[in-house]
């Protein structure tokens, strides 16, 4: 059962982001301030959900959070300063779009960049713990994928509509045959080996 709050009163946006660990496209982050009475038998870490279900939670957050925000950073970005510092960058810019300011931030992962002003909670799969955190996931998850299905009419070969630019072998294969787009990472370690 995931938990709706970190502290007993405080202001809390839950953060997440996805694509950390794809060949191309953008990575994604989404912040999101959830009411404090906020629960959800469904709501759980994006990748435990089904695409339907992400579309159908994706609605319901947008329709009763507090604020939300999502923010993507390009795969030029993450050549130039690396993937972790872009996922960073991208919860920083998610964060920076919200309309109300929050008073901690609760973080997915081991490590962050701190946030001028705003002090944070590193929690460890904290997509499966805390609610806030959760509905981010499930944010920039729908956002990401959404956007990997739209670029996939653009490069039909990589097959972005399924893998939506995670290391499959059919994407690996496409680009040794076809090589690589305006969307892929160029810095990425390319083993492109089955």
């Amino acid at each position: 059962m995931l938990k709706p709050c970190f502290s007993d009163d405080l202001l809390e946006a839950g953060c997440d982001e996805v694509g950390r660990g794809c060949l191309a496209g953008p990575v994604v982050a989404a912040a999101v301030i959830l009411p404090r009475d906020f629960s959800h038998s469904l709501l759980n870490d994006s990748k435990q959900l089904t695409k339907a279900q992400r579309e159908s939670l994706k609605e319901e957050i947008e329709a009763v959070a507090i604020d939300y925000a999502v923010a993507e950073v390009s795969n030029q970005k993450i050549d130039e300063i690396n993937i972790l510092n872009a996922s960073f960058l991208a919860m920083h810019q998610a964060i920076e779009k919200l309309k109300q300011r929050p008073e901690l931030l609760l973080i997915d992962g081991n490590r962050f960049k701190p946030y001028p002003f705003v002090p944070h909670n590193c929690i460890v799969k904290g997509d499966s713990k805390f609610y806030s955190i959760a509905a981010a996931s499930v944010l920039a998850k729908t956002y990401r994928d959404n956007l990997m299905v739209r670029l996939s009419r653009q490069h039909p070969v990589y097959g972005w509509e399924k893998n939506v630019g995670y290391p499959t072998l059919a994407h690996k294969k496409a680009i040794q045959q076809y090589g690589l787009t305006g969307w892929h990472r160029r810095t990425f370690r390319w083993n492109l080996a089955g």
